[in-house]
């Protein structure tokens, strides 16, 4: 194992030993979620999984710089907290009872949104419902624009490798497209699908595979 990977593992590893600090609000019963996520952490530390964030820290970084070059100012020291804090609160606010779970991993906001309230199966055409939810997602980060947005389009197993990777970044395209459309700025956005390759769920069930058909919109600062 290179020194890359093994730096990967133990990330991934260690993550999912810490997680029970990690807090995901349920959309239901506003309860915090931390076993059910701690589950999910394991099974991302197995397969390698970069916890909320799939398109690696190079594509950020140059998200980051594109957009300090482009004149969004950079957040710095302790206004990168609270500026993440103000966010969340009012995602959390926005996308209350509506499906979608707000997660906090540091200075990241990763939002799950589950395969019941975003495509049909076996579909990249956005749900009718689904246009709401994104509509609110789109307001909050229009009004916070100093963060780089991942979307990340995921699937459960059943199908080929193929078929799942196709779909998750048809998937992905379809919600990056709608969220330039409401005016996201498009400088700001990395969609990206990784097929079935970081399940958070048992896929051997129909309840794990319903977890793992997944769209996540992960927000990260920008800083300099």
């Amino acid at each position: 194992m290179n020194s890359k990977n093994l730096k990967i593992l133990l990330a991934s590893v260690g993550f999912a030993i810490v997680l029970g600090g990690c807090e995901t609000l349920d959309p239901y019963t506003q309860e915090s979620k931390t076993s059910s996520a701690t589950k999910g952490a394991i099974i991302g530390a197995l397969a390698g999984a970069a916890v909320g964030l799939a398109s690696g820290d190079d594509a950020v970084e140059r998200r980051q710089h594109a957009l300090i070059g482009a004149g969004v100012g950079a957040l710095a020291g302790g206004s990168v907290g609270y500026y993440m804090d103000k966010q969340e609160a009012e995602l959390r606010a926005e996308l209350q009872g509506t499906g979608v779970s707000v997660s906090r991993m540091g200075d990241n906001i990763t939002l799950n949104m589950p395969g019941n309230v975003t495509f049909a199966t076996n579909s990249s055409d956005l749900s009718p419902a689904f246009y709401d939810v994104l509509v609110s997602v789109s307001k909050v980060l229009n009004e916070f624009d100093k963060t780089v947005v991942e979307v990340a389009g995921h699937t459960d197993s059943s199908g080929s490798d193929a078929y799942n990777q196709a779909l998750s970044e048809r998937r992905a395209g379809s919600v990056g497209q709608y969220l330039r459309a409401q005016g996201v700025d498009a400088q700001r956005l990395i969609d990206i699908g990784m097929g079935e390759s970081m399940p958070v769920a048992d896929n051997g069930t129909s309840v794990g595979k319903q977890a793992n058909r997944r769209v996540e919109i992960t927000m990260v600062p920008v800083t300099s």
